[in-house]
């Protein structure tokens, strides 16, 4: 079979709906935009550890310490998933980790702004991960295998995450004067870098027309981000939190709300590294690199002594 026949073959079975499985033929354009998202959607998880294990140590209590202790676990193991999932389209896990020290490959950019108060892990968790929920549901049913299958459990995570931030969130709103103000300080930071975790508007953006030809993504960035948008805005309203946002309006023929203008300067400025906390991100990230060579080493050398 012609690689000609071989891609209206691949192309049949995407368009029927089957999933692709690693051994399966695949036009190496497929691979490495597999490659480039779930790499970048795998060191999102492991970058995003960082803004919220900021606060462990000073979260206001032992139920609220556990329960983000036990997020951020799960962050970790949501990267670990995904680079397993990588790993089946032929790269390395380590060169993956290089791509994303040596700054060669992207992660969110919501992970580059600071978290400066206590609203803001339960805003994280309620807006950020909410948005998160919206692609992955979606990215469970996307046209790879491998990738397909490691969402399921993230998804679950994630959307114990949401709820889990929700309640922070409507814990705060609900008691005193200073605690409420203090959410809606945060919701005035986050909301608008939320909107922008779903990439950039369709007609800007250069994968999303190829990514859903292959049905790796099967809504683009503009509709995903309404879904967003018109699942959150009640959600803010039952707590009595203002979306920072004086063009919002609901749309009684549409059935949706409309919103403003995204600062697209800004989202462009902090994907090229000029955010807040592009640096100190990335540092922190190379230091627990550098820190933690001695247990790839430890393992490598237990690894190698049980080989026989």
């Amino acid at each position: 079979m012609s690689e000609e026949e071989k891609l209206l073959e691949f192309e049949k079975r995407i368009e029927n709906g089957e999933v692709i499985e690693p051994k399966d033929w695949m036009p190496e354009r497929y691979r490495k935009q597999l490659i480039r998202m779930m790499s970048q959607h795998a060191h999102s998880e492991i970058i995003g550890m960082l803004p919220e294990g900021n606060w462990i140590t000073r979260a206001p209590n032992l139920r609220r310490k556990l329960g983000l202790l036990a997020k951020v676990q799960d962050e970790a193991g949501h990267g670990l998933y995904i680079y397993s999932a990588t790993e089946t389209l032929g790269v390395d896990r380590q060169e993956l980790n290089e791509q994303l020290l040596n700054g060669s490959a992207k992660y969110s950019s919501i992970f580059n702004y600071p978290t400066l108060s206590w609203a803001d892990i339960g805003v994280i968790g309620w807006l950020v991960d909410g948005a998160a929920i919206v692609n992955q549901t979606l990215l469970a049913k996307c046209s790879y295998g491998p990738y397909q299958r490691s969402m399921v459990r993230i998804c679950k995570e994630e959307n114990f995450h949401k709820k889990q931030g929700y309640e922070m969130v409507s814990t705060l709103a609900g008691g005193t004067k200073e605690q409420k103000e203090m959410v809606q300080d945060a919701v005035n930071r986050w909301w608008w870098q939320s909107l922008m975790m779903f990439g950039p508007s369709d007609k800007d953006s250069p994968n999303s027309a190829e990514l859903m030809r292959w049905k790796i993504k099967l809504k683009s960035n503009d509709e995903l981000r309404q879904r967003f948008v018109d699942l959150t805005v009640p959600q803010a309203r039952v707590i009595d939190i203002e979306i920072p946002d004086p063009d919002l309006k609901f749309n009684k023929e549409t059935g949706h709300w409309e919103f403003g203008e995204i600062n697209w300067d800004e989202f462009w400025s902090v994907v090229k590294g000029n955010g807040p906390m592009n640096k100190q991100r990335m540092a922190a990230r190379r230091k627990a690199h550098s820190k933690g060579a001695w247990v790839r080493e430890a393992a490598e050398a237990y690894a190698n002594k049980h080989k026989n």
